[in-house]
């Protein structure tokens, strides 16, 4: 029968998702590595820079609630393949982008794309697989997910020593392809088949609520986190997800059911994903800059030594799917978070004379650790949802990804230049105030200006731009391992140790399309 042959290639479809999951998590990253040729050849603003990396990020987090919706009413097969085309549309309208502008706008494009997506991705694996096979196929999705995040620069720095800019971008296009002609005949559709008409001031809200809060928390480390217009935007974000909430506990047919959080399993597990992720994204924000500024690395280089992370985090997930099935979520989160929050301490005793050995053992760490972690609560999400509700879950589980990781980057980055300005106040003082502006900002902006003033003063000025860098992220590094041992004390108090409806057979519905199986609903006993 149609639906025993769809079971059967379940792992073949698994491995078009992953595909396509792949190619959104290398676009988190591949683009940082080709800012220097943008510059060079759009002429780009700095401004225009940040706005490059950030539209693309902006649109996905915020639509991301929005693409789950869409792929439990109308079909998680038809939201992955719609994702597929925006998205490498966005792509190939990006590689030969002939202004920032225009470059800006097809990155936000892309982001519409990921966020139909990167939901379905996950909500089908949960779907086609039964409960036993279920923690396995979420660990390779896992591993797969982090797996991008870090190899993201060691690609663009490979092609963009070989080709022009734009090909960090051409390079989606025959993934997009491929994916699409094997995800035809090998994905099946399934949605909500119960599901209710559409939420539309529940997905008004939502979009403007996480758009308003990630957008303050990106402007905050640039215009500062007591700014009046970094107050605005959270003050905005918290009255409209406030709303949110309340409509959703109001209305008969919400698109996110915020009861879903009274479940300890669901809410403890997503805070254990936003808080490993927020450990994440801070730790790559100071390698990268580490790697390249203080140890000279090119772009590519760089990459290259940031893959144990990304290759132990991949590592970590089968180990973690192991400790999870004899110990539990509860055991398994808060030893990968306590491995992470001891990898960002072990990063923090970094100076400038260390060598790269020490960077490379944290990073080992602390990847396994994240891999370990983000496997049982991802499942843990998923699990404790209705299988009809598995876009939403996986939206959910994306969303907290996106905001720990923006978060991160935002108050580990500000702690960052907050101790860098403040210890390079005093080197900088006999300087003109636009010299010395542009060396307090950032270790970049005091190792050009170093170089500028050459010499015995350039020298001096590089070596304390190094030790204040060092000293300043030490700080930031420490704070952030508190917070992720946090995460892991969350985990260990609230995480219950395993559903409660453990033993129970599960049932996998999947909806056929009708013009395979004639419209048909057929159901397979796990």
């Amino acid at each position: 029968m149609e639906e025993t042959r769809l079971y059967e290639k379940r792992w073949w479809a698994l491995g078009v998702l992953i595909l396509s999951l792949l190619v959104i998590s290398l676009d988190n990253t591949v683009m940082n590595v080709a800012l220097p040729s943008i510059v060079r050849e759009l002429r780009a603003s700095a401004s225009q820079l940040q706005w490059i990396v950030d539209a693309y990020v902006l649109v996905f987090a915020g639509l991301l609630l929005t693409g789950g919706s869409i792929g439990d009413r109308l079909g998680r097969k038809g939201a992955l393949t719609a994702g597929l085309v925006i998205f490498g549309t966005g792509s190939a309208l990006g590689a030969f982008a002939g202004s920032a502008g225009q470059l800006i706008a097809t990155r936000a494009l892309m982001g519409v794309g990921g966020a139909l997506m990167m939901p379905a991705t996950l909500s089908i694996t949960t779907n086609i697989f039964p409960a036993n096979e279920r923690p396995k196929a979420i660990a390779i999705w896992a591993a797969i997910s982090g797996l991008g995040f870090g190899i993201g620069p060691v690609v663009g720095g490979w092609l963009l020593e070989r080709f022009w800019w734009g090909s960090v971008l051409l390079v989606n296009i025959p993934v997009v392809v491929v994916s699409l002609a094997l995800g035809r005949f090998l994905v099946p559709t399934s949605k909500d088949s119960s599901a209710p008409r559409a939420d539309v001031p529940g997905t008004l809200l939502s979009i403007a609520g996480l758009t308003s809060l990630l957008y303050g928390i990106i402007e905050a480390p640039r215009n500062g986190w007591s700014d009046s217009s970094t107050l605005m935007w959270l003050g905005i974000a918290v009255v409209l997800l406030s709303v949110f909430v309340a409509w959703e506990l109001h209305t008969d047919h919400p698109m996110l059911d915020v009861r879903f959080f009274e479940n300890p399993r669901f809410t403890a597990a997503s805070l254990a994903i936003t808080l490993a992720f927020f450990a994440l994204a801070g730790t790559m924000f100071f390698l990268t800059q580490y790697l390249q500024f203080l140890k000279g690395y090119s772009a590519l280089s760089a990459g290259v030594r940031i893959l144990p992370a990304a290759l132990a985090a991949a590592a970590g997930a089968g180990p973690g799917a192991a400790l999870n099935k004899r110990y539990g979520a509860k055991v398994t989160v808060f030893i990968g978070l306590t491995m992470t929050a001891g990898a960002l301490w072990l990063m923090s005793t970094v100076t400038v004379a260390s060598g790269y050995g020490l960077a490379a053992a944290a990073m080992v760490l602390g990847g396994r650790g994240l891999g370990m972690a983000t496997m049982p609560a991802t499942d843990s999400i998923m699990g404790s949802l209705p299988k009809a509700k598995a876009g939403v879950g996986s939206a959910v589980n994306d969303t907290t990804r996106e905001i720990g990781g923006a978060l991160g980057v935002a108050i580990l980055g500000s702690i960052m230049a907050s101790g860098f300005g403040s210890q390079m106040a005093a080197t900088v003082k006999t300087l003109p105030a636009q010299v010395a502006a542009v060396a307090k900002d950032s270790l970049g902006g005091a190792l050009t200006m170093a170089g500028q003033m050459g010499g015995g003063a350039g020298r001096a000025m590089a070596e304390a731009a190094r030790g204040a860098f060092v000293n300043g992220a030490g700080t930031a590094l420490l704070i952030g391992a508190v917070i992720a041992f946090a995460g892991s004390l969350v985990a260990l108090l609230f995480l219950p140790a395993r559903e409660k409806a453990e033993g129970v057979q599960q049932v996998i519905t999947i909806d056929i399309e009708p013009t395979e199986v004639g419209g048909l609903e057929t159901e397979r006993v796990a």
